[in-house]
């Protein structure tokens, strides 16, 4: 059944002027690979764009909200506000799960793969705002979704990085440095999804996922604090 994408326009309060820009940010390349008659695009390119967009209107804030800090705190206040979890979870409160354009693979799947392409979507979103309405719409869009988590994520800390605070922690309690082990490499070459599991020794503390290395070792080192009762 076509999805009646009016209903989500009415939810999130804006109308777009091409309806094709607001389909095509909720079509994931699986549903094409399904439905090759379907005679429209993806969302990568609009995830692209959206992501700097998006990317541009935080760091805007931020440089303006905190005029004292350091530029290397200023990049991890951002990649916590945007990263995959918190842009999953936006585009879930708006109810995107519910209009993604999916392969009837991907549908059955709501872990770690269906929070990485809410993610993308959501980017995809304010990239088809931008095109549609301009840079204003789209900065008004993230500054109501966005903009409300910098003080909560500032003051508690989600900004720090979780490797640096493991291995300080790992070295306090144990004097032993964490190390890192790709465990699985899953999903096609363009979308590929790495676990990685954090070591003490030769003991398993926890594991993590990511569309990255860097992104699941991060995402172990976190669940390693909260094993070891350390976060």
């Amino acid at each position: 059944m076509p999805k009646d994408f009016s209903r989500f326009e009415e939810h999130i309060g804006i109308e777009f002027k091409d309806k094709t820009l607001l389909r095509q940010a909720f079509t994931h390349r699986s549903y094409l690979n399904e439905n090759k008659e379907a005679g429209f695009t993806d969302n990568e390119r609009l995830e692209f764009l959206g992501d700097a967009v998006l990317q541009l209107a935080v760091t805007d804030h931020l440089f303006t909200l905190y005029p004292a800090t350091s530029e290397g705190d200023l990049t991890s206040f951002r990649s916590a506000l945007v990263n995959t979890q918190t842009l999953s979870t936006l585009a879930a409160s708006i109810g995107m799960n519910d209009f993604l354009l999916l392969s009837h693979g991907e549908r059955k799947d709501t872990g770690r793969a269906r929070t990485i392409i809410l993610a993308d979507a959501f980017e995809a979103l304010i990239g088809a705002l931008y095109l549609d309405q301009g840079f204003s719409v789209a900065e008004r869009f993230i500054a109501q979704k966005i903009f409300p988590l910098v003080a909560g994520v500032v003051a508690g800390k989600a900004w720090l990085d979780a490797k640096s605070r493991f291995q300080e922690a790992a070295q306090e309690h144990t004097s032993i440095t964490p190390t890192y082990k790709t465990l699985k490499e899953s999903g096609p070459d363009h979308n590929r999804i790495f676990t990685i599991g954090v070591y003490l020794g030769k003991e398993l503390i926890a594991s993590g996922e990511g569309v990255s290395k860097q992104e699941a070792e991060q995402e172990a080192a976190q669940k390693a604090l909260t094993a070891r009762g350390w976060d």
